[in-house]
C-alpha cells in the first residue's frame, strides 16, 4: 500500500513546476484543501492556462465552468471544471463535504467518472456567479466564453460588467417551443457584444424584424434565421455566416452575391443558407456574364469547422481576383465558399 505524497511539504522551485502541470480541475479540487493550498495554487504558477474560461447555464438547475479546446456546441463532461446544482428533495446533502466559496459554506462531492466537483446551491445561477468569481480570481483569468439560456441571459450582461476584456464567443439557446421576446432578440444581436463568434439557437418571436446594423462579428450561426432579411444580409460583416433556415429568396441571393462582388462582405469565406426552394439556374442567369459552370466534387472546410461537400458549383470573380464558388446542395441549402481555404486562429 502506497502512502500519501506530501505535496506541500515540497520545496517551492519544484512544487512550482509539479503545478504547471496539472490539470485545471486538479487544481480546483486541490484549492478547496486549505487556505495553504489554496495560496500555492494561486501563487507560484508560471505557465498560463492556454485554454480558454466557459461557464454554462442552459437551464435553472444546472450550469457549468470549464476550460477547454472545443468543437463549437459540444463540452465534454471531462472538460469540466465546476458544476452548479440547485438542491433537490430526494438527496440527502448531510453526508456531503462543504467547502468555502463565495464567503458561504457549500455542500460538494466529486463526479468520479469525469474528476470535477459538483456543488449545490438554492439558485444554480447564483452559484455559477460565486464559482465563475472563484475560479477567475484563482487563475488570474477572464471569462472567454459565455452559454446562455433565457433562465441565464443576465449571465452575458453580468460578464461583461465584471471584465474589460470582451467576451470571445456567445451562445445562446433554448430548446423550448416559447418564442423568444423581441427585448431578448435586440440583447442578443446589440449588446452582448462577443468578437469572435455569436450562436443563437432559439425561436424568434413572429414577426420579428431587426432594423439596425448587424455587429461584426467573425462568425454568425442562426439556427431559425426565417427573419433574416435581404437588408441586414447587406449590413453583415462576418467570416463564416450560417443560417440553418432561411426564407431568403433567389432574387436576395442574386443581389448578396453581387453585393460580395462589388466589395461587400470583404472577410467573407463561408455563407450557408438553408432556403429549400433555391433555383440555382435563377442565380447563374442573375449574375451573367461572369458565372463559370464547375461540374467536379470538391470538399470545402471553413475557417470556423464547417465542413462542406460542393457536388458541382457556378464560379464568380470579384475585380480583385478573390474566386467564389456557389453551390445548391441536395437539401436546398445554398453555399458561398470563398477560395482558397484558410484557417482561422480563435484565441
Amino acid at each position: 500500500m502506497t502512502s500519501p505524497f506530501p505535496l506541500l511539504h515540497v520545496p517551492y522551485v519544484p512544487l512550482a513546476r509539479i503545478i504547471d502541470f496539472m490539470e485545471p480541475k486538479t487544481l480546483v479540487s486541490l484549492s478547496f484543501c486549505s487556505q495553504k493550498s489554496h495560496f500555492v495554487i494561486k501563487t507560484p504558477r508560471k505557465v498560463p492556462i492556454d485554454e480558454r474560461l466557459l461557464i454554462g447555464g442552459f437551464n435553472k438547475n444546472a450550469s457549468f465552468i470549464s476550460f477547454t479546446n472545443y468543437t463549437f456546441g459540444i463540452i465534454w463532461k471531462r472538460n469540466q471544471v465546476l458544476s452548479a446544482q440547485k438542491f433537490v428533495d430526494n438527496i440527502n446533502y448531510e453526508d456531503m463535504e462543504s467547502v468555502k466559496i463565495g464567503g458561504q459554506h457549500v455542500r460538494v462531492e466529486v463526479d468520479h467518472l469525469h474528476g470535477y466537483i459538483i456543488s449545490y446551491w438554492d439558485n444554480a445561477v447564483d452559484g455559477l456567479k460565486a464559482l465563475t468569481e472563484y475560479v477567475t480570481n484563482l487563475f488570474n483569468i477572464d471569462v472567454s466564453e459565455v452559454w446562455a439560456s433565457k433562465q441565464s441571459l443576465h449571465m452575458i450582461e453580468w460578464v461583461n460588467s465584471r471584465q474589460k476584456t470582451p467576451l470571445r464567443n456567445v451562445s445562446y439557446a433554448d430548446s423550448s417551443a416559447i418564442a423568444a421576446s423581441e427585448e431578448e432578440m435586440i440583447y442578443i444581436l446589440k449588446d452582448c457584444r462577443p468578437i469572435s463568434r455569436l450562436g443563437i439557437h432559439l425561436k424568434p418571436p413572429k414577426n420579428f424584424r431587426f432594423t439596425e446594423k448587424f455587429p461584426k462579428v467573425d462568425c454568425l450561426e442562426i439556427s431559425d434565421g426565417k427573419w433574416v432579411t435581404l437588408d441586414n444580409l447587406l449590413t453583415m460583416d462576418g467570416i463564416d455566416i450560417v443560417l440553418r433556415s432561411s426564407t431568403l429568396t433567389n432574387t436576395d441571393l442574386i443581389n448578396f452575391l453581387r453585393h460580395w462582388l462589388s466589395g461587400g462582405c470583404p472577410r467573407l469565406k463561408l455563407f450557408s443558407a438553408a432556403t429549400g426552394s433555391l433555383d440555382i439556374l435563377h442565380v447563374r442567369d442573375g449574375l451573367l456574364p461572369n458565372p463559370v459552370l464547375v461540374e467536379d466534387r470538391r470538399d470545402y472546410n471553413s475557417p470556423f469547422g464547417y465542413k462542406r461537400t460542393l457536388p458541382f458549383g457556378i464560379d464568380v470573380r470579384r475585380a480583385d481576383g478573390v474566386t467564389a464558388t456557389v453551390c445548391k446542395q441536395v437539401n436546398g441549402t445554398l453555399i458561398i465558399a470563398v477560395w482558397p481555404v484558410t484557417t482561422y486562429n480563435s484565441n
